[in-house]
């Protein structure tokens, strides 16, 4: 079925599953770690997703921000409900101004394309371990679930996410014998939002946005905007985007976020490739994807616990692993000089470690080179 620009199809639906290796996780860490609400952060969730898919209709990927979800779930004592709410505003406020000054095109500008090609492979890497570190947990489950994947990706009659999903859900059972009484005792029952921001102190702004917000606009701007744009038009060249329109998507997305009480949200390139890579072609697997996130915020939102475990981690890396390998052989170095490809070795290298000191010492490494200071 077509409906305004976007296809709903089976191949769309599976490949709505395919940024499940970022997303649960990083939702399961907010719930059960930092114990935000959780209708208040799949409702963020769920309504980018859908404005997104009818918006972009391509599968421009809705995740959390990795640096600041980091963060919170490795600090749960020290990183409170109300700094979390801080650093979505005021990272809303910063890319609102990046993108109304026409700051950010003037660094994507500034930024050559060895740079970003090598974030876009150092992104693509780092999915490939965080999904082989998530398999470590469960490696029988998780080759089967590599190779199950390897034998059924590219049949449109059984696509390798839906038989993925039903494998993970089926093992999920088997090993906790209690989640399947625990699943039959689930039953609807719809909770009316309570949109708003958490009680807030001025130590919570603070912290908020020099312990969360600052540090991860680096890894923002490389990865969730230049990247971002750069594999979107790559994949989609009727439908290109440009920084600037993505900087401010990520100031109202996340303006959106502080009055649902949610959580800091970005795009990536990392996600945009496990979508595609499972199928997702149109804005179908965004609409579908975050109506699902909206039922289950509204209807199920004191289950989600339970659902979530439907999702088991060693399967969540398989998810991961395939989503990185199509980002990391998107990359080519086809037409770069032996230099150009040095900086982006280097910047894929450095990207392992940190994405935004990636993206700098790219960007200084090309300078000097370019201004005759280096010779590489």
């Amino acid at each position: 079925m077509k409906l305004g620009g976007n296809e709903y199809t089976f191949r769309e639906a599976a490949g709505a599953f395919g940024d499940l290796g970022t997303l649960v996780p990083f939702v399961v860490g907010y719930i059960t770690i930092n114990r935000l609400d959780a209708q208040s952060v799949l409702l963020g969730f769920g309504l980018v997703g859908v404005v997104s898919g009818f918006y972009f209709r391509t599968p421009m990927p809705v995740q959390p921000m990795k640096g600041i979800a980091t963060t919170a779930i490795t600090h749960p004592g020290t990183v409170t409900s109300g700094m979390l709410w801080a650093s979505a505003l005021t990272t809303a406020i910063f890319w609102l101004v990046m993108g109304i000054t026409g700051a950010v095109s003037w660094l994507a500008a500034l930024t050559a394309r060895p740079v970003v090609r090598g974030i876009v492979l150092g992104l693509g890497l780092s999915f490939i371990l965080e999904g082989v570190t998530l398999m470590r947990g469960g490696p029988v489950l998780a080759v089967a679930g590599v190779v199950l994947t390897f034998l059924l990706l590219g049949q449109s009659r059984l696509p390798a996410m839906f038989a993925l999903v039903a494998y993970g859900a089926g093992a999920a059972m088997l090993l906790d014998p209690t989640l399947a009484q625990d699943l039959g005792s689930l039953s609807l029952a719809f909770r009316l939002p309570t949109p708003g921001p958490p009680a807030v102190t001025w130590t919570d702004v603070v912290q908020g946005t020099l312990v969360l917000a600052i540090p991860q606009a680096a890894l923002t701007l490389g990865n969730a905007v230049i990247a971002t744009a750069e594999e979107h038009n790559a994949l989609f060249p009727a439908r290109r985007v440009s920084v600037r329109l993505l900087a401010l998507d990520h100031g109202f997305i996340n303006l959106a976020a502080a009055a649902l009480g949610g959580v800091p949200m970005c795009r990536g390139a990392g996600g945009m490739a496990g979508h595609v890579r499972f199928g997702a072609r149109t804005g179908g697997a965004l609409v579908i994807l975050g109506t699902l996130l909206l039922i289950a915020a509204l209807f199920l939102a004191d289950s989600i616990g339970t659902l979530l475990r439907l999702f088991p981690m060693p399967v969540l890396g398989v998810i991961l692993f395939f989503g990185g390998l199509e980002l990391a052989s998107s990359v080519a170095s086809d037409g770069f000089s032996p230099a150009e490809r040095t900086v982006l070795v280097v910047t894929a290298g450095l990207a392992l470690w940190n994405m935004g000191a990636a993206y700098l010492a790219g960007l200084v490494l090309h300078q000097a080179w370019e201004r005759r200071l280096i010779k590489l």
